[in-house]
């Protein structure tokens, strides 16, 4: 696959206030879920990364856009980036954050998630969800009169692909035509990448180990809107052949929360495929790498890699803040308070 040339960063062609993906997201997601990316639309999608530029180059405008919001997070796993990102967020949009940790019990085993949910719509405004399965998230839309996110489940990580991507076109101008590839599990990460790239048009190769590649279904799926959008999914178990001319290295562990105990076993599986120098430099010279983090480094990625100016992991971890905003924002009908908006 050819690279792209690189591109110079650039701003929205008109103002946020006037964009029609905007504009049409805000009238159709207040009230909605976001369980998996494939609940959105390309349009939707492009709106939240749209959204999510304009506020943090213009947080002021949107510092009571929540007033007296009410967020829950209730979280199985632990958290750092997702967790402060959201309690940062809906904090200087004028709404409140609760943290419920159900680490040590998790949702459904105390009383019925079904109940948990009707308690929740009750009190608050939205409910933010990190579980291990998936079904957690998804029985608790089917319950809740209020919108769910899904801040992380063993199926998908929305939040931090939108994060991700919005990251890249800072770096690049758009993701249209970009060369983006994912080196590692074909995890609850990968999927979501997988199908936010398709749904902005980017290419994506994914290299994993024989048997470690992503969920066929999420494979059918991002095929299906690539094919709608012009752009393309590719899957390999070359890691040198993926990252050939790649605008973007992307990798995340090989052992996700929960999967400790195959820690030994994948050990030697994932080796080939940790990024390093030598894998990077097979990519474009331009290229940019990136992780979800937390990383462990000296496993799926080097010191002299994660450490180096083509790394821009940080910056995806502060866009976690801005994509997770402009989500709150477009799920609680926020923009209705914002003064631009009302122009």
């Amino acid at each position: 696959m050819a690279s792209r040339a690189t591109m110079e960063r650039k701003e929205s062609p008109q103002p946020v206030q006037k964009d029609p993906d905007v504009l049409a997201a805000a009238a159709r997601m207040a009230g909605e879920d976001l369980c998996s990316i494939a609940d959105l639309s390309s349009g939707e999608v492009r709106a939240i990364v749209k959204l999510g530029h304009d506020v943090k180059r213009n947080p002021r405008e949107y510092r009571h856009a929540l007033d007296a919001k009410q967020m829950v997070l209730m979280f199985e796993k632990a958290s750092l980036r997702t967790r402060l990102a959201f309690e940062t967020g809906i904090n200087t949009m004028g709404g409140n954050a609760i943290f419920v940790d159900q680490t040590s019990t998790p949702l459904g085993e105390r009383e019925t998630i079904a109940d948990v949910a009707r308690n929740l719509e009750r009190w608050v405004d939205v409910i933010v969800l990190r579980t291990y399965a998936h079904d957690t998230i998804t029985e608790m839309a089917a319950n809740s009169r209020v919108p769910i996110i899904n801040a992380l489940s063993d199926f998908e990580h929305p939040c931090q692909a939108l994060a991700d991507f919005m990251t890249l076109e800072e770096h690049f101008g758009t993701a249209t035509g970009l060369n983006f590839t994912y080196v590692g599990d074909g995890n609850n990460v990968c999927h979501s990448l997988m199908l936010t790239g398709a749904q902005l048009s980017a290419n994506v190769t994914v290299a994993t180990p024989r048997g470690y590649s992503p969920d066929i279904e999420i494979v059918t799926k991002a095929r299906e809107i690539a094919e709608a959008n012009g752009c393309e999914i590719r899957l390999l178990q070359d890691p040198q052949a993926a990252v050939e001319g790649a605008d973007a290295v992307y990798t995340d562990v090989c052992v996700s929360m929960g999967m400790e105990h195959e820690s030994t076993k994948r050990a030697p599986i994932f080796r080939p495929f940790q990024v390093n120098e030598a894998l990077m430099s097979k990519a474009a010279p331009h290229a940019v790498f990136m992780h979800c983090l937390p990383a462990r480094r000296g496993e799926e990625v080097t010191d002299a890699v994660i450490d180096s100016p083509q790394s821009i992991v940080f910056d995806q971890a502060e866009n976690r803040l801005h994509a997770q905003k402009a989500l709150l924002l477009l799920l609680l009908g926020g923009l209705a308070n914002v003064e631009s908006f009302q122009r």
